[in-house]
Formats: C-alpha cells, structure tokens, sequence
C-alpha cells in the first residue's frame, strides 16, 4: 500500500507541476494579453465580471496550480525527510505500543528515490540498538518494525532467553572482540501477566524489553544457517539482524534472517500520537475507534 501511495504522490506530482509550469509560463500570459485586447476595444473600463471571465482559468488548471505546491511539499517531506507511520501490533511492546503513531526519519540512512529506492546520497547507517521500519524481506510490500541487534560481521547467539553479541572485527583491533552477554536487568512483573520486564543494556543503548518465562525457545523454527549453531547468527555484509522487543512474541530475524541494507526505511524517532482501542464487551463502538488519546506516549523514543 505504502508503494502505491508514494507511486501515486509522485504521478500527481508531476503531473500538476506540469500543469503548473504551462499555465505560468504560456496560459496565464496569454490570459493577461486577452485582458489587454480586450480593455483596448472598450472605451470605459471592463467590469470585474468581465475581468474574472477572461483572466479566471478553467476549474481544473485552477486546482492544479493551487493543489502542486502543497503535494510538492508533502512528497519532498514523506520520501526525504520525514514519514509517519502506524504500529499495528505489539512485537515492540513496552518500547512501541499498538496504536501510537511514529515519526520515521528517512535522512539518517541516506536518500532513496521514493518509487525504486535507489539510494542517490550516502548519510549514515544504522547503529546496534536503533529501532527502524524496513521492507519485510519476505514480502517488500509489508513495512515491518524492529531494533537492530547486529550489524555487517557481527555473530549473534540468542540462547535460554539471553542476548550475547560477538561485534564484527576491525581493522585497527589488535585483538578480534569475543562474545560479550547484553545484561537485562529485572524490572517488574504484571501480576496478570505471564510477561516480565527487563531492562536491556546494549553496548550503545539501553531499552525495556518483554519475556515470557513460561514460553521454550523455539530454536527449530529459527532460520536455519549454514556452518552455525541453531541459535547463532552471522551478519553477512551489507546485511543487519533485528528482534522485537516483544521478544516471545515477534516474528523477527530469528526466524527468518537478515535485513539487506537496501530494504531499511528509516529509523523511528518519535511517538506523535498514540491512541487507546481498549472496550469492554459490552462497548457497541467498532474496534477502529479510539476511546482514549494517551498523551502520556508521545515524545521520542529510546
């Protein structure tokens, strides 16, 4: 849907800029020498009438010239600098609830064409920790949200619920890093929930991450790669490995494997608005209206 949308801003786009351009460049001064020949036959003034039947352009150029501005705009903002974007699940749960609404910034990954996603301007990559939405490798046409867990070379163990990371070695490292475990520190525990909360201590970040102690690893359902262990991941290059924060329940690069650089969209920077969808049984309202804003949610996001 996203691609369409973007294919349609940008055909809309074009199409009145050009109408635009036309109608500043050849309609509009013809217009005004009608005007001019037109008050030379008079001897008195013409009426505003007059003046506006001649002057006045069709209906549909008159909305393309005003209507090309404001698309212009919103296309440069959406496919260069900023694109909101709705979370429709709880994969990111704590960090990321169903129904807020988020703020994705495009520039920090580089600028991509908003139809091919050619990449035409190097800016940065993404960094272990950053959460992004990206093109579900599986299917290109779904948007998917995660937070990257390991970059290009890095190898990545998810074993018994733990987190350990083996970061990519440099050039200028006189000796190659080893597997260093994330530490998630305990926070709480819903009393009606089979869901713990810890606090997840990355190398660069630290985040709140969901666990449900009562769900077993499912280690055969992980992508399977050759020359590592079940539960191991290499980062090929050009490549990033992501999990939700939800981790039992995300269907994440654990199960499916990497995301190619070319497939990143941004990174999610900020919560704009958030609504609440929770009703009683007895609520006669559809499920797709809110009942609640939850301004306590916006702002950035860690």
């Amino acid at each position: 849907m996203a691609v369409y949308f973007s294919l349609f801003l940008v055909v809309l786009t074009f199409v009145t800029g050009i109408v635009w351009c036309i109608d500043k460049f050849v309609w509009a001064p013809r217009r005004r020498l009608q005007l001019a020949d037109a008050q030379s036959q008079c001897a008195s003034p013409l009426s505003e009438e007059a003046t506006l039947k001649i002057t006045e352009p069709p209906a549909l150029i008159d909305t393309s010239v005003q209507i090309f501005p404001v698309i212009a705009f919103v296309l440069i903002l959406r496919s260069f600098i900023y694109e909101p974007f709705q979370i429709p699940s709880g994969s990111m749960m704590p960090t990321l609830l169903d129904g807020d609404f988020i703020l994705v910034n495009k520039f920090n990954y580089g600028l991509r064409d908003p139809v091919v996603r050619n990449k035409f301007i190097e800016v940065g990559l993404p960094e272990r920790g950053d959460v992004v939405v990206f093109k579900y490798p599986l299917e290109p046409q779904i948007d998917y949200i995660k937070r990257v867990i390991g970059l290009p070379g890095d190898r990545i163990l998810y074993r018994n619920k733990s987190l350990y990371i083996k970061q990519a070695c440099q050039e200028s490292d006189t000796k190659c890093p080893e597997f260093e475990q994330v530490v998630q520190d305990f926070k709480n525990k819903d009393d009606y929930s089979p869901l713990s909360r810890y606090t997840s201590n990355m190398p660069n970040k630290t985040h709140d991450i969901l666990i449900n102690n009562q769900i077993l690893p499912r280690v055969q359902a992980y992508f399977k790669q050759q020359g590592s262990q079940a539960d191991e991941f290499v980062v090929p290059q050009g490549q990033y490995f992501v999990m939700g924060d939800n981790r039992d329940n995300s269907l994440d690069g654990r199960f499916w494997g990497f995301v190619p650089e070319e497939n990143l969209v941004g990174e999610a920077v900020a919560i704009w608005m958030s609504f609440d969808f929770e009703r009683g049984p007895d609520s006669f309202l559809p499920s797709w209206i809110p009942t609640g804003v939850r301004f306590s949610r916006i702002g950035g996001i860690e």
